[in-house]
């Protein structure tokens, strides 16, 4: 189960970032030295808001999360933004791109939340199925 909820959740993961990258190439028209700082960003961002989504089965806002996580979070993902607008050890992105790269992590964050779902009626559907149906569908099979 854990391994097919992560596994779904990282595939997503990579597709975000790879359309990033697309877009910050191909339709912005970005230098490398922005795009990568627009992906320093949105994976810093993307990566703590996937602590949202799984520390619960159900939606990310069905189980309040504790006052330290928030803290952390924020205060984490305030730095990585200012390091980002500001440049500290890479090129400068501004506010304008921060904004449009956290708009984006929210984006695929609310879509990650309803595929978890999803993914947990499906995996949930195959690990409570009977055990007794299990071996029938396999005598079938192999009879």
């Amino acid at each position: 189960m854990v391994l097919g909820i992560s596994t779904v959740l990282g595939v997503i993961g990579v597709v975000a970032a790879f359309v990033l990258f697309y877009l910050g190439e191909r339709v912005f028209h970005l230098d490398r030295l922005h795009i990568q700082t627009l992906m320093y960003l949105k994976l810093s961002v993307a990566g703590h808001l996937t602590i949202f989504l799984t520390r619960t089965r159900g939606p990310f806002w069905s189980i309040p999360p504790a006052k330290i996580l928030w803290i952390a979070v924020l205060g984490t993902q305030a730095i990585a933004t200012l390091i980002a607008v500001y440049g500290v050890f890479m090129t400068p992105i501004g506010w304008g791109w921060a904004a449009f790269v956290w708009g984006y992590a929210l984006v695929w964050f609310l879509l990650n939340d309803r595929v978890k779902l999803l993914a947990y009626k499906i995996f949930d559907r195959v690990k409570n199925k009977n055990p007794n149906e299990i071996n029938a569908v396999a005598t079938l099979k192999a009879g």
